[in-house]
């Protein structure tokens, strides 16, 4: 039961931060910073660990934000904001380091098919320039590989 109601806030969560950076390109931090926290206590409540969870949500914060940096400093211009940064910390407390590599995977790949998608439905070949909100997308993988995490050890990925 704990488990499914530590899902359903997941999810309410990650479900309403996608939908406002899909409008705005923006994660706001009244929503995205909670969710740090709560990843640690879901991880300590549920799988009696904290050390991965902690160390998720450094890795995924200084990650993204390095990237963010290093894109910026050879293009010249944002690609990344710090609110994706956060959204992957929040990712790394609930998922643990882990599972990072696998949360930016599925995360990337269907940008990636969405894009290549809507390129083929309006006829026109991707932009390199093209903005897209990444939350959504994260938001995607984080809520995918939580659910495997919580809800199918069996299958033997340790997060």
């Amino acid at each position: 039961m704990l488990i499914l109601l530590l899902s359903a806030v997941l999810l309410i969560c990650l479900a309403v931060l996608a939908h406002i950076d899909a409008l705005t390109y923006r994660l706001p931090d009244a929503i995205t910073l909670p969710l740090i926290p709560a990843g640690l206590i879901a991880n300590i409540l549920v799988f009696d660990r904290l050390l991965p969870a902690l160390i998720g949500a450094a890795l995924g914060y200084l990650g993204l934000v390095g990237l963010e940096i290093a894109y910026k400093h050879l293009r010249g211009r944002d690609g990344l904001g710090r609110g994706d940064a956060k959204l992957l910390a929040a990712g790394g407390a609930w998922c643990g380091a882990m599972a990072l590599p696998f949360i930016l995977l599925v995360a990337s790949f269907a940008a990636l098919l969405f894009v290549l998608l809507m390129s083929v439905i309006r006829g026109q070949k991707p932009s390199g320039t093209t903005m897209l909100a990444f939350g959504p997308w994260l938001a995607f993988g984080i809520v995918l590989i939580w659910l495997v995490k919580a809800y199918w050890p069996q299958a033997g990925l340790y997060f």
